[in-house]
């Protein structure tokens, strides 16, 4: 019996992926592989690394070690967005990030994202060297910083999240939470496009994690290359959240696997922004799922 072949090339099922996003300086150009960006929580706080990167020092070498491990972006954050975290006063955020994104900003030719919902901070990241502003308010929190993307000519990333850090787990509820952020999303991107940003400099996140139930996170997960319509790139952030915990029925085990396992279904789904903790262990899982034809059934040319 001969073998069926396989139907669909992931550009054919997704005939409105976006394949390209247009950052400050700098083009990103999507290919069937999704581009990795590397998590530097400049915090002591976070949820799952605060205080290991805390040191400015210890910042930029992980930085770079990220980029040596297949980090196409570098997302500098300086607050911890964890649930129930407690805000950061921006001048303590400021005395976080900006020496850390100097220094890697001298060493990398890769974007950097500032991941904040400060103008000020975001101000001073940009004149530092960020290509991107990464917003889990999606852009909303901070009146200024719709003006600043548009004056500086970033890349822009905005995400869904129900209520704040400090109230978003106390019951996430939706009617369809797959519908209902993808509403969020159209319409938030249409404010942005309205008020002047240009849509080439637009990327959109569902959120994981962000107000959301362990069965809202599983549903995203599964289908959210629907948000493929919308005809922005999609980043999506699921590395080391507490979901993989619950699928693993044990909370202080070792998430990396797990992460790696969800990786490949957004591979599949053709996310083109992946935004993890630990690139290596993703990177080459993804090398071995996209050569052996995980996508769509091509397999990679690999260098000889």
């Amino acid at each position: 019996m001969r073998p069926i072949p396989h139907s669909t090339t992931l550009a054919q099922r997704y005939p409105y992926r976006a394949i390209s996003w247009q950052l400050r300086t700098q083009t990103l150009r999507f290919s069937r592989t999704p581009m990795l960006m590397g998590i530097v929580n400049v915090t002591p706080d976070s949820f799952s690394d605060g205080g290991k990167w805390f040191d400015k020092n210890a910042a930029i070498d992980h930085a770079l070690q990220l980029q040596a491990d297949g980090a196409e972006i570098l997302d500098i954050g300086g607050e911890s967005t964890r649930p129930y975290s407690e805000p950061v006063d921006p001048a303590e955020e400021l005395l976080r990030v900006i020496p850390v994104i100097q220094g890697i900003a001298e060493q990398v030719s890769i974007p950097i994202s500032i991941d904040t919902t400060k103008a000020a901070v975001a101000k001073e990241a940009i004149a530092a060297g960020a290509e991107i502003i990464n917003d889990i308010s999606g852009m909303e929190a901070d009146a200024a910083m719709v003006p600043l993307a548009i004056e500086t000519g970033v890349g822009v990333c905005a995400m869904h999240m129900q209520g704040t850090p400090q109230t978003m787990q106390d019951d996430p509820t939706y009617d369809d939470v797959v519908l209902d952020i993808f509403d969020y999303l159209q319409n938030r991107y249409r404010q942005l496009r309205y008020q002047g940003i240009d849509r080439a400099k637009i990327c959109l996140d569902p959120g994981i994690g962000f107000g959301k139930s362990h069965q809202h996170n599983l549903d995203l997960m599964a289908k959210c290359d629907e948000f493929h319509t919308l005809g922005c790139p999609l980043l999506v952030g699921h590395s080391r959240k507490g979901f993989l915990a619950k699928i693993l029925g044990d909370k202080d085990k070792d998430r990396t696997l797990s992460t790696v396992g969800a990786t490949l279904t957004l591979a599949r789904l053709g996310v083109q922004i992946i935004r993890v903790h630990d690139v290596k262990a993703n990177k080459e899982a993804l090398d071995a799922f996209i050569a052996t034809g995980g996508i769509d059934g091509i397999s990679a040319e690999l260098p000889t």
